[in-house]
């Protein structure tokens, strides 16, 4: 299922405090999604990684209690107590059989020793599935039958809309636009340490504000990628220096560019940040698409109304819908 439709469905069940439990390979944003679903409705976020815990960092520490003559549960302090949030157990088919007996219990009674999950908590757990090369151990039938199970799927489209919200490189967001396949590059037969996912893709927008020297660049981005993937996109750059004046072209003027495909990708994805930076320039970009090749006209479109831009109300739109509306239906 792909991001989006995940993340709808995800809010949806924690609206009713059903478990859920996202499944996907490593690197594709399975955390990115629940936390971005936390921030947008301005509720908690916690997030466990069971594969680091003993089954006492769940269920706390016995205590003598002097009143009752009986041994009592601590519970641990990073549970929450109050309001509403989402509790997100990552890892959780990482981690060994007693935690995650430990964390059945949580998910089953919504307690655990002496601790109770507030009511306005609900519960998200996510893992790698058993063939991507983790350190996996197979989930109890019982555990696995409370939950509801979705499996993420890597899609360009959400990620570039992503990419724009983060407001990636553009040189990143024009690769990925133009080599598909480069998005994730994970192939769990292999043994290389190093693949593309969308993950080291932030890694690699980092790297590139970063101080790296250019003697060292294609090393560094080969730890990130893998080299076949660092190679091509170092490649891929180049071609940026050959893009026309982006400044120029969000102030209405006519800018001659190259018909080189690697160029177009370049230009698409620098005139959609352009539009997001600066939205009152969007009718001088309307304009410009008029004359760009179709399908990057409709790229450039497409990914503006992605990203919430509206123009059904600029006249030079209307233009554009003459022109182009045959690729639309």
């Amino acid at each position: 299922m792909r991001a989006k439709e995940l993340k709808q469905n995800i809010q949806a069940l924690s609206e009713q405090r059903v478990p859920t439990f996202l499944w996907g390979a490593p690197g594709i944003g399975k955390s990115s999604i629940v936390k971005q679903i936390a921030k947008e409705k301005g509720i908690g976020f916690i997030d466990l990684r069971l594969a680091l815990m003993d089954p006492t960092d769940l269920k706390g520490i016995p205590f003598y209690d002097k009143e009752s003559h009986s041994a009592l549960w601590a519970p641990p302090a990073f549970l929450p107590r109050e309001g509403e949030g989402i509790l997100f157990l990552d890892e959780l088919n990482s981690a060994a059989p007693s935690v995650q007996a430990s964390a059945y219990q949580l998910i089953l009674d919504r307690a655990v020793g002496e601790y109770r999950l507030p009511d306005g908590w609900a519960i998200v757990a996510a893992g790698n599935r058993e063939g991507d090369r983790g350190v996996t151990y197979r989930m109890p039938a019982p555990l696995a039958n409370r939950f509801v199970h979705f499996e993420m799927e890597v899609s360009v489209d959400d990620w570039r809309d992503w990419a724009y919200i983060k407001e990636l490189d553009n040189r990143i967001i024009a690769y990925i636009s133009s080599k598909h396949e480069h998005l994730f590059t994970f192939d769990a037969k292999s043994e290389s340490k190093s693949f593309a996912t969308p993950r080291s893709w932030e890694y690699v927008d980092s790297i590139l504000q970063s101080e790296v020297s250019a003697s060292s660049i294609l090393e560094v981005l080969s730890g990130a990628l893998g080299r076949e993937v660092a190679v091509s996109f170092l490649s891929f750059i180049k071609v940026m220096d050959r893009l026309p004046d982006i400044d120029a072209i969000l102030e209405g003027s006519s800018q001659e560019y190259s018909e080189e495909i690697d160029v177009l990708y370049a230009l698409a994805s620098a005139l959609v940040s352009g539009v997001l930076q600066k939205r009152e320039k969007l009718d001088n970009v309307l304009a410009y698409t008029l004359e760009l090749k179709s399908e990057f006209a409709v790229m450039v479109v497409q990914d503006l109304q992605r990203n919430g831009v509206s123009m059904e109300h600029s006249p030079v739109f209307k233009k554009w819908v003459e022109k182009f509306a045959y690729l639309l239906a």
